[in-house]
Order: C-alpha cells, then structure tokens, then sequence
C-alpha cells in the first residue's frame, strides 16, 4: 500500500472536517425543525400538567411517575434489573434513529427522546437560579481568546471564548451573511481579544 504525502493527508483531514461541519449543521437544522413543530402545535407541558402527571405529548409515557429513580445498577433486585432492561428495550425500539440524548425527571423512571419527546418546563425557582448566575458573570476582556472561523459557506468569522478554551467547541454558530447558523469548518485562535482591540 502507498504511503499518503502529507499534502494528501492534509486533504484528507480537511474533507473530514468539512463532512462533521456539514453532518452538524444538518443535526442543528433538524432539532430546530423539531423544537418549532413543538411550539406550533403546543406540545409543551404546561408546569401545572407536569405536576399533575400529564403523559408526555412527544412519546405517551409519564413525564413524573413518582416511581423514584432507578436505583444504581449493584442496587438493583433481579426484579428491577429486568424491568429496567425491558424499559431499556422499548426505548431503544421506539427511537431507532433518533441519535439523540435522553432526559428524565427526578424521581421518575420513564426516559425521554430528546428529538421526540418536548423538554419539561423549568421551574421558577430553577430559572431565577440560573438568572443570577448568568447576571453576576461577565468575563473580563483579558480572559478572552479571538477565534477566526470558516464555515460550510465558506464565510469567516470571529468569536471570542474564554482563554480555559484549547479549542473551538461549538459545532455550529450564526453566519451574519447567511444569516442562518453553519457549520463550523476549521478554527483558529488568532489572539487574546484585548490585545485585538487595543
């Protein structure tokens, strides 16, 4: 067999990375598909459904069962282990091709499809957590890195992350010209943002 040329292997890593970018733009454009379809025929639990036991508008099933968790697996009776290898089988029989992550409710044992199932409505006391989380950090212009972009559309951009960053990790970000969000082909760190802009 040939050995490849470095500007072989060069092409080769290039179309790889070109094919993930596309593969994850494509990802991003179903689930904001899905997330809409939601929105539009009001498949979202209301706070008050959910605490009422309403099914699940995505799958059927329970989205608080109140059965309690499934204990660890060295925990589990024979009984428990079977039943959850069965609730295990259904899933993976109802989502064959979903390929997407999986949400539960604490203190429940049904499981969720992240693509088929709406995600269950946030708490207030959950939200305003959040809220003051995200209010009391803004990172200061020194710990912030400047990345230059390509995407699928061939547009570049630039966008900072914090300097923790040894690599770029979004898979998709908004092109301003495209004005739709691209995959992201190849990433750059150029500089620390404060020095870009002093």
């Amino acid at each position: 067999m040939t050995k490849l040329t470095e500007e072989q292997k060069a092409r080769r890593a290039a179309t790889r990375r070109r094919k993930e970018a596309v593969a994850a733009e494509a990802k991003y454009e179903r689930v904001e598909a899905r997330h809409m379809e939601w929105r539009d025929s009001g498949a979202h639990l209301a706070r008050e459904e959910l605490e009422a036991g309403d099914a699940c508008r995505g799958c059927g099933l329970s989205v608080m069962d109140r059965l309690g968790g499934w204990p660890w697996p060295e925990d589990r009776a024979p009984e428990e282990q079977t039943a959850y290898d069965a609730a295990e089988a259904d899933f993976r029989t109802s989502h064959p091709d979903c390929h997407s992550h999986r949400w539960s409710m604490s203190g429940s044992r049904s499981t969720h499809c992240g693509l088929c199932c709406p995600p269950p409505p946030t708490h207030q006391s959950q939200i305003e957590a959040i809220s003051a989380i995200l209010r009391g950090h803004k990172p200061k212009s020194e710990e912030l890195d400047l990345w230059r972009l390509t995407l699928t559309c061939e547009h570049m951009v630039h966008r900072t992350a914090h300097r923790s960053h040894s690599r770029w990790t979004s898979r998709v970000v908004e092109c301003p010209q495209c004005g739709r969000q691209r995959g992201v082909v190849e990433a750059e760190k150029l500089e620390s943002a404060a020095s870009a802009c002093g």
